[in-house]
């Protein structure tokens, strides 16, 4: 006699709905490493920062910054800074998210893939704000800041955060599978791409036997392109951005296929075993 009354929505309207719930949840993922939002990005601030001041001290020290390319020292060593820590960032954030066997899947009309784009969306807002509060003091206190093809360096940083998502969202579908090794891995890819990333270093004076142990890593390619954007007197010869974007889209459905697979195999008894 009493039944529910559903009314039907109209495409826009669910829509918009999502978008909401996504908006939330990105609020909620910002939040997660401190109950202020604001010291949840001065955290990160302060994270890049100590990363860009120790590789200026290390280069300082080893006498290579003639190695560098002609221009601001220092923003050459944000530039592959900037787009190592997006990248990632946003595979951390996608392997971190929520699981089909959360419980925040309870809730309706919360999912998998909602929770998922909340994830690397909030990671890449953090990002952004860290850099553009960085560059800007940068620019105020200590010397103007000139980047050639602003544009094409942004570019860049959005497909260093995508790849980074798509290769996240592949380790997310594992992740439920094998929990002790999708997390080794994590670690092992952030930390030897403080090397393969080639942030340290410049494409164009690499031999091509040292070439083929970085070309294969989408962060390499994106980098020197970012480089090549930002710096008028550098043109790199042995990147590819298209590269960087078909292997992140390749990635990508690989891990909705994966996260679909593994979403209908969901259980809530796995986890217990993370």
């Amino acid at each position: 006699m009493f039944q529910p009354i559903h009314a039907r929505r109209s495409s826009l309207t669910v829509f918009l709905t999502i978008l909401e719930l996504i908006y939330h949840s990105i609020v909620r993922s910002v939040r997660k490493t401190h109950n202020n939002a604001l010291l949840a990005i001065a955290t990160n601030l302060l994270q890049v920062v100590i990363f860009i001041g120790a590789f200026y001290v290390m280069f300082s020290l080893l006498g290579l910054r003639s190695a560098a390319l002609r221009g601001d020292f220092l923003l050459y060593i944000m530039s592959g800074i900037f787009l190592y820590m997006t990248h990632t960032k946003a595979l951390g954030a996608v392997v971190g998210s929520e699981g089909p066997a959360s419980a925040m899947m309870q809730h309706a009309p919360m999912n998998t893939i909602v929770a998922i784009c909340s994830a690397a969306l909030g990671a890449l807002y953090i990002q952004v704000l860290s850099l553009a509060m960085i560059l800007f003091v940068y620019h105020v206190a200590f010397t103007p800041v000139v980047i050639e093809q602003p544009g094409g360096a942004f570019a860049m940083l959005m497909l260093a955060w995508f790849s980074g998502a798509a290769l996240g969202l592949v380790v997310l579908a594992v992740k439920p599978w094998f929990p002790t090794a999708v997390g080794i891995f994590t670690t092992i890819y952030q930390r030897a791409n403080m090397i393969a990333s080639g942030k340290m270093f410049v494409a164009n004076t690499l031999p091509g036997f040292m070439l083929a142990m970085f070309d294969w890593n989408p962060l390499f390619h994106t980098i020197d392109q970012a480089r090549g954007y930002a710096f008028l007197n550098y043109n790199p010869r042995y990147s590819e951005p298209m590269y960087a974007f078909w292997v992140g889209l390749v990635l990508l459905m690989i891990g909705l296929m994966g996260e679909l697979y593994t979403r209908r195999h969901a259980s809530v008894s796995w986890s217990a075993r993370r």
